[in-house]
């Protein structure tokens, strides 16, 4: 196996269930995440000196409305030294007796082509939650971590990130060779299945144990959407507006936009 081959990215917005996924895949015997690196999640964007990080562009909710944060193969960072020097800054943090190395962190979500280009031989996992949960969980951490009043982004502008973010993704998609694409509700709901594709897309000797993995971590927020359409004025005018003009679009992913708790239908990326 080459270098190149040992690499697997995972990539996906923030609180979408990339944290998770990673750490289980990290707990296989083949596979090495990144750990005791000191920096938010083990997230290898803020490992490396190559390429910005997210909160260059805005951070999380924001980053994947700039141009600028997405890179493609046409990048002029796109270079052999370049990749050179991820691999010297993300493999202290590795256990390289493993076969495959995993890095995580969201903006890969709109980096894949990037990635590949660096290192073609790469495999390339995304993960997609539900717009309007990503939106609400993202409002609630980014106003945790707020410090002044710009760092505040609305739950439409949230929506409205998650479609431009994902629109992006579909436009790289075919252009990734080893890529699979998970939804984090049919994850959770059927770890053991998606967990599977996984394992296959790796070629691992032997599954990936989905025990760590809950069903649970959306109910808040699908209570907290359903207590909007009845609660005050401002809470029933943000909850239709985003129904009203972005239903449509999120339908298209295959999401209820009314009801947060129904699983996904149809592909799980669009035609």
């Amino acid at each position: 196996m080459t270098e190149s081959a040992r690499l697997v990215f995972v990539g996906g917005l923030h609180r979408s269930g990339t944290t998770p996924l990673a750490r289980t895949m990290g707990q296989h015997p083949q596979i090495s995440g990144l750990t005791g690196t000191g920096v938010k999640e083990d997230e290898g964007q803020h490992l490396q000196s190559v390429y910005p990080k997210a909160k260059t562009y805005g951070g999380a909710g924001r980053f994947a409305l700039d141009p600028r944060s997405h890179l493609t193969e046409s990048s002029p960072l796109v270079r052999p030294e370049n990749a050179e020097v991820l691999l010297r800054e993300w493999s202290p943090y590795w256990d390289l007796e493993r076969q495959h190395l995993l890095e995580k962190s969201p903006p890969n979500l709109v980096m894949g082509r990037f990635l590949q280009a660096l290192f073609p031989d790469s495999a390339y996992v995304a993960v997609i939650r539900h717009p309007v949960v990503v939106a609400l969980s993202t409002h609630k951490w980014r106003r945790l971590a707020a410090r002044n009043v710009r760092m505040h982004t609305t739950f439409y502008q949230l929506v409205e990130h998650w479609l431009a973010a994902h629109e992006t993704f579909l436009t790289d998609l075919p252009h990734l060779r080893r890529a699979h694409v998970m939804r984090y509700e049919n994850l959770v709901s059927d770890p053991a299945g998606q967990l599977s594709a996984v394992a296959g897309l790796l070629g691992l000797s032997s599954p990936l144990d989905s025990g760590s993995l809950r069903a649970t971590h959306s109910n808040r927020y699908e209570e907290q959407w359903a207590a909007m359409g009845s609660g005050g004025p401002l809470s029933r005018r943000n909850r239709s507006r985003i129904e009203r003009d972005f239903g449509d679009a999120i339908a298209r992913w295959g999401y209820d936009v009314q009801d947060l708790s129904a699983l996904p239908s149809g592909p799980v990326v669009p035609a």
